[in-house]
């Protein structure tokens, strides 16, 4: 679980992609002398020493009436609002612009830890170049080079001596759930409709390290916290123009959550952003539940559903294992049925299969579909083992790692999930050399 999330902002063409590569350690963001190439936050997973964390690149912000800067600017206002550590980024061969100067009164009302960075620094004899940046009054400049990698260190130092501790207090046996999904699918109609519902009790405690309200309720003796990622701060048709401004805002409570609903609208159908969107969930490993909100706008015969289904297995195949659950937050019909689900997700998420079972089930599926040769040789699984949970994680004790085919990978995959039933639930499989 990452310990906060870290921002990085700061005018166009001041090297802030070449910075948040160098941290994460990839070209991962795209780096181009045009000036203002990044338009849309792009994050990543990065650590330094013992902390990891999420890094989000943004936009830079401009004072011209440039294209796109309108959205690159709610952009980075949105990424304030997110962040636990801002990443101010300067050129020091430049020195301080009328832009920076804008930025940095954007940054003081953040209040925020800031880390500014002093880049393009590039030899001893430009050093001296720092010492203006004083004048934004955001602390200490720091020295770096992105494109040589000096200082980056001095840097991440100082982010993680920032970051929080623990993004949530952990607490046994109880069901934590986030809502993500594109502008306008209903997320906070859907939020209010799972609170409203009948033998619900609503709690009146406030999140644990963030700005945002994680809700705790009580529904038929279990206990839930509802991640709410809907709605922002601050709105405005600025913010809702953001296309993409979805996929930083649910960061965070994604990180937070054990489970995860995407919601689509239905009238609208899906749309390439709900890929983008649930894309963080598949990579932190969380359970998926896919709900389908404004059901109650669809004309419908007996086929309408089935159809629907096929089309979201068709646009979602790396997501087969999801449940699909169709609901209107306005009229809140069959809303129970998500709980319904997030209870099996639940169970899903935590199970842990016994090793003489577990190993009954390789042998037979080995039997019932041998290996395909790859690799020069033939796959054989001697001994398997469940490592941890949430998510289900199995090691396979194998002859030679590097026989493994994909698609048997994903044979040994479904044969788990058919006998154990991991509705929801991701699952990874991991193959060691039997020593």
């Amino acid at each position: 679980m990452a310990n906060g999330i870290v921002a990085v902002v700061g005018s166009p063409n001041v090297g802030k992609s070449t910075i948040f590569n160098r941290i994460v350690g990839k070209r991962q963001s795209i780096v181009d002398d045009a000036s203002g190439i990044t338009r849309d936050r792009i994050y990543a997973k990065a650590s330094w020493l013992t902390k990891d964390f999420s890094i989000v690149d943004t936009g830079g912000v401009e004072l011209e009436n440039q294209p796109f800067q309108k959205q690159i600017r709610a952009q980075v206002e949105i990424a304030l609002q997110e962040a636990d550590v801002i990443l101010f980024v300067v050129d020091g061969k430049v020195g301080v612009t009328r832009e920076d100067q804008i930025v940095a009164r954007m940054l003081y009302k953040s209040k925020k830890p800031i880390v500014l960075a002093v880049n393009k620094i590039d030899s001893v004899e430009q050093m001296d170049n720092i010492h203006e940046f004083y004048a934004l009054g955001l602390g200490e400049p720091i020295a770096v080079s992105g494109s040589h990698g000096i200082g980056i260190g001095d840097i991440l130092d100082k982010i993680i001596a920032y970051l929080p501790n623990k993004t949530i207090t952990e607490k046994e046996n109880v069901i934590s759930f986030s809502l993500i999904g594109r502008p306008n699918v209903g997320k906070s109609s859907l939020v209010n409709a799972i609170l409203n519902q009948n033998r619900v009790i609503v709690s009146n405690v406030e999140g644990t390290t963030r700005d945002a309200v994680d809700t705790p309720f009580k529904r038929d003796g279990k206990d839930y916290v509802i991640i709410d990622t809907a709605g922002l701060k601050k709105r405005g048709k600025i913010y809702e123009a953001v296309d993409k401004y979805s996929a930083l805002r649910a960061l965070s409570a994604i990180d937070r959550s054990q489970i995860v609903l995407l919601v689509i609208d239905a009238k609208t159908g899906i749309q390439e952003q709900d890929k983008h969107v649930v894309g963080y969930a598949i990579e932190a490993k969380k359970s998926i539940i896919i709900v389908v909100n404004k059901w109650d706008t669809v004309e419908k015969n007996e086929k309408t559903m089935a159809e629907f289904t096929k089309k979201v297995r068709d646009e979602f195949k790396f997501l087969d294992y999801a449940p699909i659950v169709f609901v209107s937050a306005l009229t809140k019909a069959r809303i129970s049925t998500i709980y319904d689900e997030i209870d099996a997700c639940y169970e899903a998420f935590n199970t842990r299969v016994a090793t003489s079972v577990l190993n009954e089930v390789m042998q037979d599926a080995q039997i019932m579909n041998p290996a395909p040769y790859f690799n020069g040789g033939r796959i054989r699984i001697y001994f398997a083992n469940q490592v941890s949970v949430c998510p289900p994680t199995f090691v396979l004790f194998v002859n030679d790692p590097t026989f493994m085919h994909f698609s048997y990978n994903r044979y040994i995959e479904n044969r788990l999930r058919d006998t154990f039933n991991f509705s929801g639930t991701p699952i990874s499989i991991i193959c060691r050399e039997r020593k």
